[in-house]
C-alpha cells in the first residue's frame, strides 16, 4: 500500500467518524422522540378526520376536473 492510499483511507474514516459523532449529538433521545411523536398533528383523532375529509374533497374536485372536456385553466366555462 502506498502512503497516499493510507492517508486517503484515514481521511475518509475520520470524516465518517466526525459525521457519526455529530449525528449522535444532534439526534434526539428516546424521551424527546416520544414527546415529539405525541405532539404530531396526526396523533389527534379530530385533526386526522379533518385531514381525511379535506383530502376526499380535493380528490373529488380533481376527479371532476379530469372528467370535463373544458379547459379550466383559461377561465370559467362559457
Amino acid at each position: 500500500m502506498s502512503l497516499r492510499t493510507i492517508l486517503s483511507s484515514t481521511a475518509v474514516l475520520g470524516a465518517m467518524g466526525i459525521g457519526y459523532g455529530m449525528w449522535t449529538v444532534i439526534s434526539p433521545g428516546d424521551d424527546r422522540r416520544k414527546e415529539m411523536i405525541k405532539n404530531l398533528p396526526e396523533s389527534n383523532p379530530l385533526r386526522m378526520e379533518e385531514t381525511r375529509q379535506r383530502n376526499a374533497m380535493v380528490m373529488q374536485v380533481l376527479k371532476e376536473a379530469a372528467e370535463t372536456s373544458d379547459n379550466l385553466a383559461r377561465g370559467p366555462p362559457k
